[in-house]
């Protein structure tokens, strides 16, 4: 009793002198982000690579740590940097260095959209979803994903000892990511809960069918962390089903949430009111477009749709060699040696008429305009092979803010190739492309509906499937359950196609009358290998830096201020 009475005073005083050192701590730090300023740039991106390791969250039993815990106690540090940002004067910078700090602005802005609003870890259960089978076609995954997926792409089978022992690291996360995925998931959004069951439920077939590889199948200790896998996420597909029963609530953002989060995170200086206009006024325009074109062509046999393997295959050889031709011979861009290399990994295979979804249609009566969209496929060589400069560009960047830019780009080039007469040779597949914007707007339509909590997903993909031309959206309903929720799981997602294309085209025209203005000729060549060169980022900042013209950005800053 003695000695716990003496150890008692003490303790108190040593308690008391550590709150007293951690106070002083936090208020140095306040002061020095307080009191810091800089008008160099290296600043911004030494921040920029300490923010990104900050994105990052910390590990709970191997997995990322998305716990309400945690994310609390990590928030004072985000503040800080964030401020530390604002501290940085750009008045005096190059107009390119300009750009990356809006662009490190809009990211710091996409965190705190999602700890506010989005929280993808507690509402959206296809969030941990761990195993990829592919790789994207846009710099990142679409939608919001986990910090530590597993991608299966990116093994060459029978693996080699360094590569079983990353897939053995990587396949280990997957139990405490699910276990944590039952404690995180604490909300009420109905539509986004049930969709997500299926992704949980993919994962199980997807590390089956892994399992009985004839490679892996003998690997005992592999086979074994693959089971324990499955079991973990048949769990947690079993979880989730029982708790659907309870959800009822909107899985929508709200119209003024979407706006906000369209203006500061992904730089898309329009309103949820604007887009509905643009795609309403684009959906209208296909369709006319459409029926004009059948019209013009009606004396002219209609396409003929590859019908076996063989005939697919030299259909898609020929229709690569015309697009490629076309872009060098026309002058539309700097045909780089990795572009055609690039494109004809993607060229497809023959699929049965039965079978076939919407892309695959049209795909089998000429493969053109899917190919012109393939421009992704151009850019993400050109990340690989011909990396940006910038530190800050020369990655993926983070929420899907290349979206406006990646998506809206390869949706552009498919009229605008059109126009510049790559289907002089065959004036059918001109429909083919009106089609293909048809379905764009229609299912971004649906989406800003359901974003609005006007209509459940379901209903949302009734628009996107009755106004698409020709029926060709029902004859297979996974591509339009996978289209709709990936929209509702990332806000601005599905508009951006149309949206980025329109931007697209703003950005031209004025850089055109810029040229013009300036007694130069307006170059397609110049334009594109311009937009290439400044990278995949948000169209409205590329617009900056072609024209010199942020007047939209301002406006977004300044809101952001009141």
């Amino acid at each position: 009793m003695k000695t716990s009475n003496l150890l008692l005073p003490l303790l108190v005083v040593l308690f008391l002198s550590c709150q007293s050192e951690k106070k002083e701590e936090n208020t140095q730090n306040q002061t020095k982000t307080e009191n810091f300023t800089s008008n160099d740039y290296q600043d911004l991106v030494a921040l920029f690579k300490t923010w990104r390791a900050f994105e990052n969250p910390p590990l709970l039993e191997g997995a990322p740590d998305y716990t309400a815990e945690t994310f609390k106690k990590r928030w004072p540090r985000f503040k800080e940097l964030q401020s530390k940002l604002q501290s940085i004067d750009t008045t005096n910078w190059s107009l390119e260095h300009k750009v990356d700090w809006m662009i490190v602005w809009a990211e710091m802005n996409g965190y705190d959209f999602n700890h506010r609003i989005l929280k993808p870890w507690v509402r959206d259960p296809a969030f941990y979803k761990n195993v990829w089978t592919y790789k994207s076609d846009v710099p990142a995954h679409e939608g919001p994903t986990n910090h530590s997926t597993t991608e299966l792409w990116t093994y060459t089978f029978p693996l080699s000892s360094e590569e079983r022992s990353r897939l053995l690291s990587n396949l280990k996360v997957i139990r405490p990511l699910n276990t944590q995925a039952k404690k995180n998931l604490t909300g009420n959004a109905k539509d986004l809960w049930v969709a997500g069951i299926r992704d949980i439920q993919n994962q199980s077939s997807v590390l089956t069918e892994l399992k009985n590889r004839t490679s892996v199948k003998d690997d005992a200790e592999l086979v074994a962390v693959i089971d324990d896998a499955i079991a973990s996420t048949d769990d947690l597909v079993s979880w989730l089903k029982a708790e659907s029963e309870s959800k009822t609530g909107p899985s929508g953002i709200g119209k003024d949430n979407y706006t906000w989060y369209l203006q500061n995170v992904h730089l898309v200086p329009l309103t949820w009111d604007d887009e509905v206009m643009i795609l309403k006024r684009e959906l209208a325009r296909a369709w006319t477009a459409l029926k004009l074109e059948e019209h013009r062509n009606r004396n002219l046999p209609e396409l003929v749709a590859a019908d076996s393997p063989e005939a697919y295959d030299k259909m898609a050889d020929e229709a690569a060699n015309s697009l490629m031709d076309f872009l060098d011979q026309q002058d539309i861009v700097t045909v780089k040696p990795y572009f055609e290399p690039a494109l004809r990994e993607h060229l497809g295979e023959y699929i049965p008429k039965k079978t076939r979804n919407f892309f695959a249609i049209g795909e089998h009566y000429d493969p053109r305009p899917l190919y012109s969209h393939f421009y992704h496929w151009f850019e993400l060589a050109r990340m690989d092979t011909e990396p940006h400069t910038s530190e800050i560009r020369k990655g993926p960047l983070l929420y899907n803010i290349w979206d406006s830019r990646n998506e809206g780009t390869a949706t552009a080039v498919e009229e605008m190739f059109l126009q510049a007469g790559l289907y002089d040779d065959s004036p059918r597949a001109k429909e083919i492309v009106y089609i293909m914007i048809a379905q764009r707007a229609a299912r971004g339509l649906g989406s800003l509906y359901a974003h609005a909590n006007e209509m459940t997903m379901e209903e949302a993909g009734g628009i996107h499937s009755e106004y698409t031309p020709r029926g060709w959206m029902k004859t297979e309903k996974e591509l339009l359950i996978f289209e709709q929720h990936l929209y509702l799981r990332q806000p601005g997602y599905g508009t951006s196609y149309i949206t980025g294309k329109y931007l697209l085209e703003n950005a031209l025209a004025d850089y055109a009358k810029l040229k013009e203005s300036q007694g130069d000729p307006f170059v397609v060549k110049d334009f594109f290998d311009t937009l290439n060169s400044i990278g995949s980022i948000p169209i409205s900042l590329a617009h900056w830096q072609m024209t010199g013209k942020n007047d939209d950005l301002e406006m977004i800053k300044e809101q952001n201020y009141k």
